[in-house]
């Protein structure tokens, strides 16, 4: 069931983004996070502006979903959020992150943002596949722009007008 994250999900959030960090190619992020690192980041996720969502199955979180504002700041981009979301590893291909994403983009409709972006590695063939499956497309490919212990990469802007 995907719901709004509570304060309690912290530390299965937290782990699932650590299993991405490890796995190296999901995130940028290369040291694991803490809750405490990610307190921040959950109080910023207000339900009513950049919620983050959580699936969860016999109380247990199996991936979550997060909407954040694209370049914060800049008052002309207000209508445009960035999506991302994680899978536990134990959970991955189970329709997770498509049921995420299908509720994500309601509540981004319903909450008046007109575009959402998704940033990711570009040897994420699981994402591209998921985000391709909704309608997100191509708008930008920054190559070899990551550097994972000497191994480059790039990342892919996908898009989706709402």
């Amino acid at each position: 069931m995907v719901c709004i994250a509570a304060i309690e999900d912290l530390p299965e959030i937290a782990g699932i983004y650590n299993q991405a960090i490890e796995a190296r190619f999901q995130t940028c992020f290369t040291e694991p996070v803490s809750v405490k690192d990610k307190l921040q980041w959950f109080y910023d996720h207000e339900e009513t502006k950049f919620p983050l969502l959580v699936y969860k199955n016999d109380g247990r979180v199996g991936g979550w979903l997060s909407v954040s504002p694209y370049r914060q700041g800049r008052n002309a981009l207000r209508y445009a959020v960035e999506i991302s979301y994680f899978i536990d590893n134990a959970h991955l291909r189970q329709g997770i992150g498509s049921q995420l994403l299908a509720r994500a983009l309601v509540i981004c409709r319903q909450l008046g943002y007109k575009t959402a972006l998704a940033v990711l590695i570009d040897s994420n063939t699981a994402s591209i596949k998921l985000l391709e499956k909704y309608g997100f497309k191509e708008w930008g490919h920054l190559p070899a722009i990551a550097d994972f212990d000497g191994r480059e990469c790039g990342q892919y802007y996908y898009g989706l007008k709402l």
